[in-house]
């Protein structure tokens, strides 16, 4: 039931902001505060060119994860991986920077975005600040 109480403030507060809000904000909800945090979250979807034969794949998934792993150093891309059986949507990356305008930059250089293989949609996101997967 708190969860519910607690998804309907976000939501609420979400709802509110201007896209040049700050990035993270506390909210008092009863006797505690939450702090909310902003990140970038990005879908990469089918492109408009997905005929390569399967040694220029290779090349391009290769480049790919390399870029993943180099974003990831950086430690502004926390998150990344595929989706199963998802249609046009290939996998998610979310982002800790200030704009979707820098998130875009940083994966335009992706093999597979650049080969047309894939296409970025970017959206701002918030959640718990601390918020982890299991």
């Amino acid at each position: 039931m708190r969860h519910s109480f607690i998804l309907l403030i976000i939501l609420s507060f979400v709802a509110s902001i201007g896209a040049n809000a700050q990035r993270e904000v506390k909210m008092q909800v009863g006797d505690s505060t939450e702090v909310l945090k902003r990140y970038v979250f990005m879908f990469l979807n089918d492109g408009p060119k997905r005929d390569q034969d399967s040694a220029t794949l290779v090349r391009i998934q290769e480049g790919h994860m390399k870029h993943i792993g180099e974003m990831a150093q950086t430690g502004k891309m926390v998150v990344a991986g595929p989706f199963e059986d998802a249609g046009k949507y290939r996998g998610i990356l979310i982002f800790d920077v200030d704009s979707i305008s820098q998130a875009i930059r940083m994966e335009s250089t992706d093999p597979g975005v650049v080969s047309g293989r894939f296409e970025m949609q970017a959206f701002f996101w918030w959640t718990m600040k601390g918020s982890k997967l299991p």
